[in-house]
């Protein structure tokens, strides 16, 4: 209960962070500015679909503050936001850290139960 309650205050940026994330699109993108900035025509260049389609999907990861955009001039220039990673994978990290737990005392019951078959 203690730790649904420590999580409870990044569930918003959870919810968008996953939901953005969910995307195949949205996590190409985030793949290709994990190599540097990019505009928006050259992140629109590598998918088949029309402009404003990826503009929705930018606007997603934008939302999410999964990435940051700026104009400069008449380009518009997005850029990764890695610490906007951190609430996920705080999450993740103590959902691996329960399974582990969890796991450990299934591995411990089931070789109690082997050592009590055995005597």
């Amino acid at each position: 209960m203690m730790l649904l309650r420590n999580m409870s205050k990044y569930e918003p940026s959870l919810d968008l962070c996953f939901s953005a994330l969910g995307d195949p699109t949205r996590r190409m993108i985030l793949q290709r500015l994990a190599r540097g900035e990019a505009s928006v025509s050259a992140l629109a260049a590598g998918h088949d679909m029309a402009l404003p389609s990826v503009m929705e999907h930018l606007k997603k990861l934008e939302a999410a503050n999964l990435i940051t955009s700026r104009k400069k001039g008449r380009t518009r220039i997005c850029a990764l936001s890695p610490e906007a990673f951190t609430p996920a994978q705080n999450w993740l990290s103590a959902q691996n850290a329960i399974w582990e737990g969890r796991l450990d005392r299934f591995d411990d019951y089931i070789t109690t139960l082997m050592q009590e078959k055995e005597t």
